[in-house]
């Protein structure tokens, strides 16, 4: 069974909009040993259009010496969007109509991680839509004090339970969360809570 997990990068005031201008400066042995770990254990991409034709126009020029471009561009790679009909990039798949019933099936079809990068209105719709797993968001120490941020797209309430959170030597942190599947919690039932367990 497959897990939808995003990873993105993100300022302290929440912007992940254009982070070559402040993420370059924060790199780390550490942090790179987690990103190539990352792209090893996944088993396809989820992409929104944006992110995708971004991607599409620099990652098929690119390598390295440790498999990083070729991971990127050998992975199958899903495609959310309505208004793309061609995709040039290898391994391609544009789920246009009935997204939420496909992306459910991917689930079912793919044995590991798939993995999300960016794609701030595809986040949204797949933790409205309860497809979204994990979500890894490495934490820059930077206010960026403009910019695109990634829940800037509304959406439904929810909650989040931490599941790791990894600081890296730079000072970046990435912190890991899974959705609940819940809205926020009720103020007034958290007070009560709060006051049995003070009563003993």
């Amino acid at each position: 069974m497959g897990r939808i997990v995003l990873s993105v990068f993100t300022t302290l005031d929440g912007v992940i909009e254009n982070p070559h201008e402040w993420a370059f400066g924060f790199v780390s042995e550490d942090s790179m040993q987690a990103g190539l770990d990352q792209i090893r254990a996944a088993r396809a991409l989820l992409l929104g259009r944006v992110t995708y034709e971004g991607f599409a126009a620099s990652w098929p020029s690119m390598t390295d010496e440790v498999g990083y471009a070729d991971a990127m561009n050998t992975l199958p790679k899903y495609v959310v969007s309505t208004t793309l009909t061609e995709a040039a990039w290898n391994n391609t798949t544009i789920i246009g109509a009935d997204a939420a019933d496909r992306v459910k099936a991917l689930k079912g079809e793919v044995d590991g991680d798939i993995l999300v990068f960016g794609s701030a209105a595809l986040v949204r719709w797949l933790l409205d839509e309860n497809l979204l797993d994990e979500m890894r968001l490495a934490v820059y120490p930077v206010i960026a004090g403009r910019g695109a941020r990634l829940f800037d797209q509304g959406g439904e309430p929810a909650t989040l339970r931490l599941a790791e959170s990894r600081p890296f030597s730079s000072g970046v942190v990435l912190l890991t969360y899974e959705p609940t599947g819940e809205g926020l919690p009720d103020p007034a039932a958290a007070r009560r809570a709060a006051e049995a367990k003070a009563a003993g």
